[in-house]
């Protein structure tokens, strides 16, 4: 069972692709800080501030300006998120989204599947404007 999200971003693939590496701009959409780059192999700890909540990501994969792969979740409920980057053109990117591995037999697996996209939504939302228009004020503002 999987999720996916896409969106189209005016940006070239290597800045969309450094906003999401990058612990520092991250912070700007995302997540409120990373204790390291994206790179392969690594276990990241991405910590959210407003919300006192932290959790680890495993990297598994990462192709340069062209994808990256990272499991995450809960032990024994981690599911796999793959992002990968299209260039349309010089000029734009299109950016998908896929988390994988939820549990079918899960009695809340609606809801958690509804509250995973609407949750890549809100991501990619934000990211779309911090990068065309340098909007760093969306993140963590939605309320639970």
């Amino acid at each position: 069972m999987e999720i996916t999200t896409k969106f189209r971003i005016d940006k070239p693939a290597n800045v969309v692709f450094e906003a999401i590496a990058d612990p520092e701009k991250m912070g700007n959409y995302w997540f409120s800080s990373g204790t390291d780059r994206i790179e392969q192999g690594k276990t990241i700890t991405w910590r959210y501030d407003e919300y006192n909540a932290e959790g680890k990501i495993k990297v598994l994969e990462v192709e340069e300006n062209k994808k990256i792969v990272f499991s995450w979740g809960e032990e024994g409920q981690e599911t796999v998120v793959t992002i990968t980057l299209e260039e349309a053109d010089s000029a734009s990117t299109i950016i998908k989204v896929t988390e994988s591995g939820f549990q079918e037999d899960h009695p809340e697996l609606v809801h958690i599947l509804v509250d995973q996209k609407g949750g890549w939504v809100y991501m990619l939302s934000c990211l779309k404007a911090y990068l065309e228009n340098g909007v760093h004020t969306l993140r963590a503002s939605l309320i639970h």
